[in-house]
């Protein structure tokens, strides 16, 4: 007889590992899933990384910048999204922040927000630079035309006729390549970005989402991240497509050393901490021994000097202010009837005002700040020359001529000529009345090296 199947025992066998695989099943199963999950939300977890750039452009937003397409790539982030409201900025700064964003292999996407922000000059640059550009309704760009510097802060002359000689015309070409090397770049209008630099145009958000000059108009940053949502985007290490969907979205703040640089390189910081240098480090010399007006003098002046370094310094002005600062403290050691502290004062505002170019968006000094620092001046000023005043019709207490008119004390008994005490020394004295031995006497001379006495009669010896 033929049989098919197993045996007996084979069945048995079968039967029993039946239970063990109905209770493993349900486990592999489980784990399948959950590594499938977990793959699944790595693959999701990708973050988009958020900045906020607000202000004048300058040497603090490069370094941010840098840390956070630093952090992007530490943390592979899928995208870097900065939120712009600035009025412009240093081109130095701008071009540094464009190189960075042009070399980054995570995406960066420039969204000017919120409603009422602006991407003007140096913005205008950065938002073309951006693999994708963005706006909020309300915002608007553009008023790109460069401003430049001569002899560290001044405007190029123009020419008799009035059209701009030849540096001007040099870094205007210079920045219309620039900026048509961007937009070309990233497919955007070429011709109206040659128009924000050649004649300062300006575009509201929905204007420059028409003429094709930035990629989306949103509402805030969630309506953004969800229009972006499997955008794909080509950066140097090569395409990339965006899955915004759940991303988590990280903020990435300033650390304290870039909000220091922040803060010194102000200009009206800057130009604080170099009068409290100036004038901490002439207080130590004229007082010797105090030590912390120096101390805080040479700091504050390290690091106003340091902040000038970076920023757009006029050399002229500098040169005047430190120069009517030094005219205002030899006042107080130099008698000159107020003509130094008076030239002082007048250089030291010249420069103040010729210091910054007010034409750099974010980079002027305040006028009310250098009117304050004008009239303190003025009040030390003031100050001296009351002091001088008072020092000049005060009678003389020291030395030779303050003996005359003080007193002595005779030590011993004389007629004519003798001995007496005065000013911690023994002098030989005249008198023509009779002296005794521990009188009180009044000097009424000074002859070389003999002094003319009388003795003084209260109204005890007088009665």
């Amino acid at each position: 007889m033929i049989q098919y199947g197993a045996s007996g025992p084979d069945i048995g066998k079968c039967q029993a590992a039946r239970p063990f695989l109905i209770t493993l099943l349900p486990v592999l199963a489980f784990l399948f899933a959950w590594f499938a999950g977990a793959g699944i939300a790595q693959a999701q977890s990708a973050p988009v990384l958020v900045m906020r750039i607000e202000g004048a452009i300058g040497p603090a937003t490069d370094q941010y910048v840098g840390q956070g397409l630093a952090r992007a790539q530490e943390t592979n982030a899928q995208l870097v999204l900065i939120e712009l409201d600035t009025p412009g900025g240093l081109d130095t700064s701008m071009r540094a922040i464009i190189s960075r964003i042009l070399a980054s292999p995570v995406p960066v996407a420039v969204y000017v927000t919120p409603a009422g922000a602006r991407a003007a000059s140096a913005g205008t640059y950065i938002l073309y630079a951006a693999h994708i550009a963005a706006m909020t309704p309300g915002t608007h760009l553009g008023a790109a035309t460069p401003v430049q510097f001569g002899g560290g802060g001044e405007k190029q002359p123009t020419d008799e006729a009035g059209a701009p000689d030849a540096m001007e015309r040099k870094q205007l070409n210079d920045a219309i390549a620039y900026i048509r090397s961007l937009a070309q770049l990233r497919e955007r209008n070429a011709d109206w970005a040659e128009r924000a630099v050649r004649e300062a145009a300006t575009l509201t958000a929905e204007q420059a989402l028409q003429l094709r000059v930035i990629d989306r108009l949103a509402p805030n940053t969630k309506a953004l991240l969800r229009q972006l949502d499997g955008q794909t985007v080509r950066t140097t290490t090569g395409t990339h497509t965006l899955a915004l969907r759940d991303a988590p979205v990280q903020t990435q703040m300033p650390d304290w050393r870039n909000r220091l640089l922040a803060t010194i390189t102000d200009p009206n910081i800057a130009y604080i901490l170099m009068l409290i240098g100036v004038y901490g480090i002439i207080f130590e010399l004229a007082s010797p021994g105090f030590v912390l007006p120096g101390v805080l003098g040479a700091i504050s002046l390290l690091l106003a000097l340091f902040a000038f370094q970076v920023l757009p310094v006029n050399y002229t002005g500098l040169a005047l202010m430190f120069l009517g600062l030094m005219f205002i403290a030899a006042e107080a050691f130099v008698p000159s009837f107020g003509a130094l502290g008076l030239g002082g004062l007048v250089a030291f505002v010249l420069g103040s005002v010729m210091l910054m170019d007010s034409e750099i968006p974010g980079f002027g000094i305040s006028w009310l700040l250098i009117a304050t620092a004008a009239l303190a001046s003025a009040a030390v000023i003031f100050g001296i020359a009351v002091l001088a005043l008072k020092a000049r019709q005060r009678p003389v207490v020291t030395g030779v001529e303050g003996l005359v008119g003080g007193e002595a004390e005779a030590l011993e008994d004389f007629i004519g000529e003798g001995w007496v005490h005065a000013d911690g020394e023994t002098w030989q004295a005249r008198s023509t009345q009779a002296v005794r031995k521990g009188d009180r006497l009044r000097i009424t001379a000074l002859h070389g090296l003999t002094l003319s006495v009388e003795p003084i009669r209260d109204a005890a010896s007088l009665s």
